[in-house]
């Protein structure tokens, strides 16, 4: 069996998903396929466009090009999001930043969510930063991402997939 069509009962909070699903966990996935670079809506419904975008990655990533997020589209989706795994500063882009900004949004900074690390981002962090009385030179370090993750609403991590349901067998 391949690592992407393990059940999703192996791998705690990580539902495989299909063509056809819908739901806040496709909505995630939309996101963070977004965050990579494709553009694709993120409206929690898992059509075609979306479909397709998921097989490029997964060709571009040397994955089963099955157009299923399984575990390791998930994995490959999720590893470069996790806060904290790069120092990031202007000129950075990628799954990281998309949710720096996510996590700047959550902290009442209004900003744009483009997966760059731009002006705009700059701008939002080095204000977050003097709110925390730290050094405000604009570079995200893991306290700040600590700082960042400590006033997310309602306790979610990231990567939590919740929501799901599947609308065609």
């Amino acid at each position: 069996m391949d690592a992407d069509s393990k059940p999703a009962s192996t791998t705690p909070h990580v539902p495989v998903l299909y063509p056809w699903d819908t739901g806040a966990a496709v909505a995630r996935m939309q996101e963070l396929l977004q965050a990579h670079g494709f553009p694709v809506r993120v409206d929690g419904d898992f059509g075609s466009r979306t479909e397709v975008a998921v097989k490029q990655f997964q060709r571009q990533h040397g994955l089963r090009i099955d157009g299923v997020v399984g575990v390791a589209t998930w994995s490959t989706l999720t590893k470069t999001v996790e806060p904290g795994t790069r120092l990031l500063r202007q000129g950075c882009s990628g799954a990281d930043v998309y949710e720096l900004q996510g996590l700047l949004q959550v902290n009442g900074h209004v900003i744009q969510r483009s997966g760059r690390y731009d002006a705009e981002t700059k701008s939002a962090v080095i204000a977050f930063q003097r709110e925390h009385h730290l050094r405000d030179d604009g570079t995200v370090d893991s306290v700040v991402w600590s700082l960042l993750r400590g006033k997310k609403s309602g306790g979610q991590q990231t990567g939590s997939f919740l929501g799901f349901r599947r609308k065609r067998s």
